[in-house]
């Protein structure tokens, strides 16, 4: 596995499918990588685009329309796309501790434990029978039924049922988002399992689809207190631990980190797990950028320009029916090298649409 900071990313682009990716249906890249952010759905779907080539946008669709992705909130409070083979057990181990987290919010809009037992009993009648509703719709029948249905109460009511497994996402109506009933969207054969084999799983599949990570990193991206995930990764026997620049790392055993022979460049939407999914940002990003990362004008909130696994810069797109421009603000000006590497990027990203693509350079 990586020991040296270059090697660690290499072996992370390896691992989160962005190199060599053998997976070309969208269902393969959600499982590998067991759950993506995902409350940015056009964003989302690219993450998905990117680690699936020759994947389509329309692909992904209609994978999400068929089931065979799932769209709810799991992990962190927070959209995540998950398959259906995986997401009863993540919602067994994590949503206990997001209620914890959502405690207060809860409180503050005087939603409690009897509210929230009524609200679930309405959902589960209102969708019975393989119906699908937006959440407007079932708002009108939570107010009829006089449960706080507006704002964020609607928000927090909705959430709550879908981490008690009453309801996941339906296929879309057009570009509005559907609920449909979790225990007629997913059957209830897929894996559950206890507490201790749930820690493990989640462990192998972060640190093998995410590493080299830290424990820390895994903390954060799966919402667990530390000490549940260092026990988590030391039981993962398909896992391994070295010390990247003094600090230890876990990954897949055997894991790949050979130099890539060209310069590499990726456009990733803002929340890819690229980025999103480690607590500690330094190995990918400047120390100079680092106190921006997060903020809404050049972090999470923008879509991502990464250039031999660091990020590079920023990027945005312009799309119409019959094109999409990509405008792309590097931090330093590109080599040639890096130039090249970009426009395929650019290229790749068309593609995703089935449209010409422009590069501009700003």
């Amino acid at each position: 596995m990586a020991a040296t900071p270059t090697a660690l990313l290499t072996t992370r682009l390896r691992s989160q499918l962005l190199v060599e990716s053998t997976r070309r249906k969208p269902a393969q890249v959600v499982s590998w990588l067991c759950a993506m952010q995902a409350q940015e759905f056009p964003a989302a779907k690219w993450a998905i685009g990117s680690r699936a080539p020759g994947c389509q946008d329309g692909d992904v669709e209609q994978a999400f329309n068929d089931g065979l992705i799932l769209r709810t909130h799991v992990l962190r409070p927070t959209w995540h796309f998950v398959t259906p083979e995986d997401i009863r057990w993540l919602l067994k181990l994590s949503a206990p501790r997001i209620h914890a987290q959502n405690a207060y919010y809860y409180r503050q809009s005087e939603l409690d434990e009897k509210t929230f037992a009524k609200s679930c009993a309405m959902i589960h009648r209102t969708l019975e029978g393989g119906k699908t509703m937006t959440r407007a719709e079932l708002a009108v029948y939570l107010k009829r039924a006089k449960i706080p249905a507006d704002g964020l109460k609607l928000a927090y009511v909705m959430m709550h049922a879908e981490l008690e497994g009453v309801v996941c996402s339906g296929p879309r109506r057009g570009k509005q988002f559907t609920y449909a009933l979790l225990d007629e969207r997913v059957p209830k054969t897929t894996k559950v399992f206890e507490r201790d084999e749930a820690l493990a799983e989640l462990a192998k599949r972060y640190f093998s689809s995410h590493g080299p990570a830290t424990i820390r990193d895994f903390a954060w991206w799966s919402g667990l207190p530390a000490k549940d995930a260092q026990t988590a990764a030391e039981s993962a026997d398909a896992l391994e631990s070295t010390t990247v620049d003094g600090t230890v790392h876990w990954g897949a055993k055997h894991g790949n980190a050979t130099p890539f022979k060209n310069a590499g460049a990726w456009l990733l939407p803002n929340y890819d797990e690229y980025l999103i999914a480690y607590k500690d940002r330094a190995p990918f990003i400047d120390a100079t950028r680092a106190a921006n990362v997060v903020a809404r004008s050049n972090g999470a909130f923008a879509n991502h320009l990464v250039i031999d696994g660091c990020l590079a810069g920023s990027w945005s797109r312009t799309l119409n029916a019959h094109s999409v421009l990509v405008e792309v603000a590097p931090y330093k000006k590109l080599t040639p090298a890096q130039s090249r590497a970009v426009a395929n990027a650019v290229e790749s990203y068309g593609e995703f649409f089935g449209l010409p693509a422009t590069l501009s350079v700003v």
